[in-house]
């Protein structure tokens, strides 16, 4: 069996899922990100980065400068759809997807801020098998919610599978940490209830006075209908569907005395005590009055719910609303195609979806990141809501789809999604940056070489990132090229180190001050000459921290049709835009190598 439930024995019992190859992940190469000045595109300044290259190995490189400052996260890996690995059979294949996501969903972990979250959409396949390995990694204390949405209709169905046709995907929340999580609880809206169906006449006046009558009496009143059948002959066969309109018209204007009977949610003693007693007082409102709160007003067994509550202005209109829940039922996957005007059939998800999740979790400037970027939906979305983001995609996807829909966002030219409920005119700008290659290699006689590709900076930029500092080369010392602390430096030379170089340096330095020098070669004497200057040959120093000269952790995952859910019309009519659009220029240009560390 390539997978089980079992009750692990350490020093502690826990319940925890095991599969083929668990235990066994590689220790990951933190690589240098280079950016690619070409690619980037509007302000020079800004923080936003697309990033090329394997997922797990970005991640990683990120690691050490944005450990703890993600706000939100919000992934759409490939679902496990029973063919998503090429070559593996069903058992192993499980366990493959499983390994693949523990190893990222770890490094994600570290990246979420302590009032942060992370959403991962899923479908049913994996959906469970997802859950207890989330519930391991984060926590089950710090699960939130899983979210259900409605991804299709049943209609127009091809397959029939046996039991149920499947509409829903299903979204994991997480909390990094669930005593400190920011969330953000938002209102949907929603038609005209029609259990609003009562209206004051004398709102005025005490409320024990008041007079409650029908709504549609006072609809009916106002087109001169004695009852509904007048309306009926007036309206025709959809004479109901009209009313409703109307009502909802009515509803809304006069908002404040519109009212409807509901039970009250865990009622205490008291507010049941006049329940029952209102029940022997028909048509008589029964005032309770309290502390700090709006009083609570009891009539024919139930409590009075006012319909100016359920109002927001959404867009600049008055919309009635209701509390988001864990069904999201409104969500419209048909006729997204077009949205950025890039193409990415049965996998795009919608804008107005990533638009309520970084509601939910986030505020203007908070840092969103997807390592799973798709055709960009979750960058596009960020940007446009005065987001930071960070998104991460492997191979020509990034190119073909992300490059050419952010650079539209940017200019103002991406009308589509939700550009026009965010009033989305363009600005802002990213960075596009590409993986470092393999900072070791092995040559012809299978020993371990530095990389041909690396120049002395990005060498020097590698070292401080492989050795846990962080590259900020001095404008004045060259031997201060990164730090790990406020008197703790690092130093990476290619030159033949000698002794009388490491004297001077030593006259340099301050009585408190350390030095960690990375030299190819150095004579024997500089070693331990000084006591606060460590001298380390590479690439020796390097082996056997981490699994170098590995390109590609991907797995050979593809995102697949799923068989049961027709494609939209939609997906056939996109247009075609190309990588560059006139009057576009980059950021900036440079023969230097732009390294991020």
């Amino acid at each position: 069996m390539d997978t089980d439930l079992t009750m692990a024995k350490n020093n502690n019992q826990k319940l925890e899922l095991n599969w083929i190859g668990k235990g066994q992940e590689p220790k990951l190469e933190p690589r240098i990100l280079i950016e690619q000045p070409e690619h980037s595109y509007g302000d020079p300044n800004t923080s936003n980065m697309l990033i090329q290259g394997d997922n797990l190995l970005a991640l990683k490189a990120l690691e050490q400068e944005y450990a703890g400052k993600v706000k939100c996260i919000y992934i759409d890996p490939p679902f496990n759809t029973g063919s998503a690995f090429k070559h593996y059979d069903d058992g192993l294949e499980h366990s493959l997807w499983l390994n693949l996501m523990k190893s990222r969903l770890e490094l994600l972990k570290i990246l979420i801020s302590d009032d942060g979250s992370i959403y991962v959409h899923i479908d049913n396949n994996e959906q469970a098998y997802l859950k207890v390995i989330m519930d391991e990694i984060f926590g089950r204390n710090n699960f939130v919610q899983m979210i259900s949405v409605k991804r299709a209709s049943p209609a127009g169905f091809k397959v029939i599978n046996p039991g149920p046709l499947t509409v829903t995907d299903y979204i994991l929340l997480y909390a990094k940490n669930k005593d400190n999580f920011n969330y953000f609880p938002q209102r949907v809206p929603v038609k005209y209830d029609d259990n609003y169906d009562l209206y004051i006449d004398n709102p005025e006046d005490d409320p024990v006075n008041w007079r409650i009558n029908k709504l549609v009496k006072i609809l009916y009143d106002k087109y001169g209908f004695s009852d509904w059948k007048d309306a009926k002959a007036a309206w025709g066969n959809n004479w109901k569907e009209v009313r409703n309109s109307l009502l909802g018209d009515l509803a809304i204007e006069k908002r404040e005395s519109v009212v409807s009977v509901r039970d009250p949610h865990k009622p205490s003693d008291k507010i049941k005590e006049k329940m029952a007693l209102s029940k022997d007082y028909p048509g008589k409102v029964f005032v309770i009055e309290r502390d700090k709160y709006d009083p609570i007003y009891i009539y024919n067994g139930g409590s009075l719910s006012f319909y100016n509550d359920k109002l927001r202005i959404i867009d600049g209109v008055l919309t009635p609303t209701e509390m988001l829940t864990d069904f999201w039922g409104d969500m419209n996957f048909a006729g997204i195609a077009k949205e950025g005007g890039v193409q990415f059939k049965n996998s795009k998800k919608p804008e107005m979806l990533v638009k309520r999740i970084l509601e939910l979790a986030t505020q203007p400037g908070d840092l969103v990141l997807d390592s799973f970027l798709g055709s960009g939906t979750t960058s596009a979305v960020a940007h446009k809501m005065g987001r930071k983001w960070i998104g991460i995609e492997l191979g020509e996807h990034a190119n073909s789809l992300c490059l050419p829909r952010l650079k539209l966002i940017v200019n103002g030219r991406d009308l589509s999604g939700i550009s026009k409920s965010v009033q989305w005119q363009g600005g802002g700008g990213f960075k596009f940056y590409t993986l470092a290659p393999s900072l070791l290699n092995k040559d012809k006689y299978d020993n371990w070489i530095i990389s041909k590709e690396y120049n002395p900076d990005m060498l020097a930029a590698a070292m401080a990132k492989q050795s846990g500092f962080r590259y900020e080369p001095d404008g004045h010392v060259y031997w201060k090229q990164g730090r790990s602390s406020e008197k703790d430096y690092i130093y990476t030379t290619t030159q033949f180190m000698t002794v009388e170089m490491l004297e001077k340096i030593r006259e340099e330095m301050g009585p408190d001050e350390s030095l960690m020098i990375c030299a190819k070669i150095y004579q024997r004497e500089c070693e331990n000459r000084f006591p606060n200057i460590t001298v380390k040959k590479i690439p020796q120093m390097l082996l056997g921290k981490c699994e170098f000269g590995k390109e590609d952790y991907s797995l050979n995952i593809v995102n697949l049709p799923h068989d049961d859910v027709p494609a939209s019309s939609d997906d056939e009519a996109i247009n075609e835009i190309t990588d560059k659009n006139p009057g576009d220029e980059p950021a900036s240009q440079s023969a230097q190598t732009n390294l991020f560390y």
